[in-house]
């Protein structure tokens, strides 16, 4: 692969203390083309922005796909991939139920750790912020007709962030919706689609208006079922058992922390189950004070407390007194513990990045 290096570092432009979330990036990007039927060889630029025809496909007709990982800083100093794999098989998952030449995952991969091999010093020290990454793939062709397109560009980029919701942990309100619809059966809910999350922000941004963090979406038929909220996976704790939307419906994403979350759980020996949820179920559990908590899950987020629900028509349930409740708690503490390097790797899940060679 080729590799250009950035003449001059933007590192010391970049205010460690106060990062947010994707307000700078890093000195790298990785590019690969798709036309005439093949891949051909990645390399790494310099991050820059690039010309782009106003007919391209995806800016009309939005054929394009992405992916988000993280890699994180342990206090020993080693960044940490994690679970980089899955991210990448997800991808290509998004890739054929979007009509785009998929990866070969093990190239892929391997392409992934060179970059962030190069530019790991961006990769923030503090608990709770990590290197963002953001692979995705978009269409090429200057077209107006509707079409599948010929070629592609699969790219890589990284910013280093801030917890989405804040460094400390902390509740967000969550408001389901009864009107607006995020996915149907048959549709391109379990992939990240661009136009997923385009068709998302005005339901969320009237969420917002209520005072509300973020939109819960239920079922696209009957509003009945609970599927996910708008930037992560939900589970709730009613009674003694962790209950989160199965993904059978295929109207939800399948979240790699989401996963990751049910695997840890199981091993500390909570109950747990993956069911079709009513929202009245979580609504009947807050009225009779046996929903102890709720919480998202997702990269980004990673784990956030839920501690309001509102809804049409109903009063707010109070989730746990609006406090971060101790099975979050406890599934933060092992998530983070994992993905920092502060317990031991039990399941196999993270991938060192060596020190750059001189």
């Amino acid at each position: 692969m080729n590799v250009t290096k950035r003449p001059a570092s933007k590192l010391s432009e970049i205010d460690f203390s106060n990062l947010g979330f994707g307000k700078f990036y890093s000195d790298h990007m990785l590019v690969k083309v798709y036309e005439h039927g093949a891949w051909k060889e990645s390399e790494i630029v310099p991050y820059e922005y690039f010309p782009i025809s106003p007919a391209n496909i995806t800016l009309h007709y939005g054929q394009s796909i992405f992916e988000g990982m993280k890699a994180f800083r342990g206090d020993d100093g080693i960044v940490r991939l994690f679970r980089p794999e899955k991210n990448i098989a997800r991808l290509n998952i998004s890739a054929e139920r979007m009509a785009i030449p998929q990866l070969d995952e093990k190239e892929t991969l391997n392409e992934l750790v060179e970059l962030i091999t190069l530019d790991q010093d961006f990769t923030p020290p503090h608990l709770g912020s990590s290197l963002y990454i953001r692979p995705f793939i978009f269409a090429m062709d200057p077209n107006l007709g509707v079409k599948i397109s010929d070629t592609y560009r699969f790219m890589i980029i990284c910013t280093p962030v801030d917890a989405y919701y804040g460094r400390n942990l902390q509740t967000v309100g969550i408001f389901a919706s009864k009107t607006f619809t995020r996915a149907a059966l048959g549709g391109t809910g379990h992939v990240k689609a661009a136009a997923n999350y385009a068709q998302s922000l005005y339901a969320a941004k009237q969420a917002q208006l209520k005072g509300f963090k973020q939109i819960m979406w239920l079922d696209g038929r009957d509003h009945k079922y609970v599927d996910e909220v708008g930037t992560m996976n939900i589970m709730f704790v009613i009674g003694d058992t962790l209950i989160t939307p199965t993904l059978e419906q295929g109207t939800i994403l399948a979240g790699i922390t989401r996963d990751s979350v049910l695997r840890i759980a199981r091993d500390l020996g909570w109950k747990v189950e993956e069911r079709l949820i009513a929202f009245q179920e979580v609504v009947d559990a807050g009225r009779k004070g046996t929903l102890q908590e709720c919480f998202g899950t997702g990269t980004a987020a990673t784990i956030a407390p839920v501690g309001r629900i509102g809804s049409e028509g109903m009063d707010d349930i109070i989730v746990n007194g609006n406090e971060v409740g101790p099975y979050a708690k406890k599934i933060y503490d092992e998530l983070l513990g994992i993905q920092y390097g502060k317990l031991p790797d039990r399941y196999g899940w993270t991938v060192e990045i060596k020190k750059p060679k001189k």
